[in-house]
């Protein structure tokens, strides 16, 4: 009988890798791997011995150097093989368009880096058939063009992001989407549910959202002993050979890098100063009004999932066109914005210049306008599925699991946002389709905390997330696996459900 052919997709995040370490002990399957690291990471995984990978690719190896003429028509020809956009993935990305701050990539550049990985993913492919491709949630153009290639291709895939309750993980072929949603909906709806809408946000307040947003925002990229050692390491340790050789290091000399950060910090601080004086921290709940909270920018909830809907002013400006006269809308910063040192003052000022719109501090709990609004309008946030459990409307831009409930409305084109608006204001809804939502997500999760073990990467491997450009050692690595031994068992035992599932769907 012939193996399984597993394919993991590893990065900075090295949590597939930990996974496979695991994962190779429990399977009798050959296991390969695209590795997209720095390269001073490098070093480890090219003489690793952990792991006995048939094959391994590191795919800045196939990417430079860049040509001057791209071939358009492969690249043309490729799009319509797959049905993948490839401008809206590259527009959209955070390196090459929009918020580099080193480096201006032109048009040729970015074609010739599709050019050069589309056929490395090919061959790839082709090389191995892959039965099983396991990575996380995409959020770079290249692991996102890498996932819809193999979807095209029809390739079973096991991607894993956080659940939006609480501290789950769930394993699925489309990110935010469970598989074989409306069937396995269908089957629950069948079963006699009884929580109310009382039980079901106990349910929710739970899990105490907040406090884990709270946890989030707390030294997101670590403490003051974290930035000096990052600092020393990488001013007199790192020989910062990733600009001759990754295209996303163009532009990083030292000298430049420790600039921008303390540019950075300074930015944060000046513009915390505007945020905390002239948001509103008084907030009138007694008025009619319509809730929508700002993403974090740089995000893949916003550049990937709702990558026509990335002009966060312009979408407001459209929202305060369509809402009803006795109406305001409230717009609240978020909390988490700091980490991409908040937004600009002109967009703070423009958004205040509307009349009809009300700007929010980023401390009021997004919870109690939650309960206070009329309706809830996000891009791709889950505040569309917590409105539902105060029996709030909602309407989002993408198709995540949750835009199957009754409560929220998939908007496709924002000429569509006015009539939306007015149907939602006069819903009913009704608790036992929230119920067998929850059920169904209760179904498909399992507790792994991946905020926390990303956390736990970042400080064990990376000074707190301050330095990414780092040395492994294989001690350093054995020691991170048995000290994560408990959950990353868990996390493997997943896996193996779902690779099952797969089998038992072919067979």
């Amino acid at each position: 009988m012939l193996k399984d052919k597993i394919l993991i997709w590893i990065d900075q995040d090295i949590k597939q890798y930990c996974l496979s370490y695991y994962l190779k002990d429990e399977l009798d399957a050959d296991f390969f791997a695209i590795i997209d690291v720095t390269n001073e990471t490098r070093d480890f995984f090219a003489n690793q011995k952990l792991i006995n990978f048939k094959k391994k690719w590191f795919y800045h190896d196939f990417i430079l150097p860049l040509k001057k003429k791209p071939d358009t028509e492969f690249l043309s020809l490729f799009e319509k093989k797959y049905g993948i956009n490839l401008w809206k993935l590259t527009i959209n990305d955070r390196l090459l368009y929009g918020f580099n701050d080193f480096y201006k990539f032109s048009k040729n550049e970015i074609l010739s880096i599709l050019e050069n990985e589309c056929r490395f993913f090919e061959k790839v492919l082709s090389e191995i058939s892959p039965d099983f491709v396991i990575m996380h949630e995409p959020y770079n153009h290249q692991d996102e063009l890498f996932y819809e290639l193999c979807k095209s291709k029809n390739i079973k895939i096991l991607t894993s992001f956080s659940s939006t309750f609480g501290y789950k993980c769930e394993i699925s072929e489309t990110v935010h989407r469970v598989d074989n949603l409306e069937s396995q909906l269908e089957n629950i709806k069948k079963i006699p549910l009884h929580r109310d809408f009382k039980e079901l946000r106990d349910y929710l307040e739970s899990f105490k959202i907040s406090e884990k947003i709270k946890k989030i925002n707390t030294d997101p990229f670590g403490n003051k002993s974290n930035i000096l050692n990052a600092a020393m390491n990488y001013l007199f340790k790192i020989k910062n050979k990733n600009q001759k050789t990754h295209f996303s290091y163009f532009g990083r000399s030292k000298l430049r890098v420790i600039l921008n950060s303390i540019n950075g910090s300074l930015k944060t601080r000046l513009r915390w100063k505007y945020v905390d004086k002239h948001l509103s921290k008084d907030v009138d709940y007694s008025k009619k009004f319509i809730f929508y909270p700002l993403h974090v920018e740089q995000e893949r909830s916003t550049l990937i999932a709702t990558p026509f809907y990335t002009n966060d002013l312009e979408f407001i400006k459209n929202i305060a066109k369509s809402i009803p006269i006795d109406y305001i809308l409230y717009v609240k910063e978020h909390p988490s914005q700091f980490t991409r040192h908040w937004r600009q003052k002109f967009f703070y000022e423009e958004i205040k210049k509307i009349p009809n719109v009300h700007l929010i501090h980023p401390h009021i709990p997004a919870l109690k306008l939650i309960k206070n609004s009329s309706l809830v309008i996000t891009r791709s946030g889950t505040v569309a599925l917590e409105a539902a459990f105060y029996k709030k409307p909602s309407i989002c831009c993408t198709d995540f699991d949750y835009t199957i409930l009754e409560s929220v409305e998939r908007m496709r084109s924002i000429e569509e946002l006015p009539n939306l608006i007015q149907k939602s204001l006069r819903k009913n809804f009704y608790a036992h389709d929230l119920d067998s939502y929850v059920s169904l997500i209760d179904n498909n999760t399992f507790n792994f905390d991946l905020t926390d073990f990303d956390a736990k990467i970042v400080k064990h491997f990376f000074h707190g997330g301050r330095l990414v450009d780092v040395k492994i050692t294989d001690l350093q690595m054995k020691i991170f696996l048995e000290n994560n031994k408990n959950s990353l068992q868990i996390f493997t035992k997943f896996h193996i459900k779902k690779i099952d599932h797969f089998k038992n769907q072919i067979g």
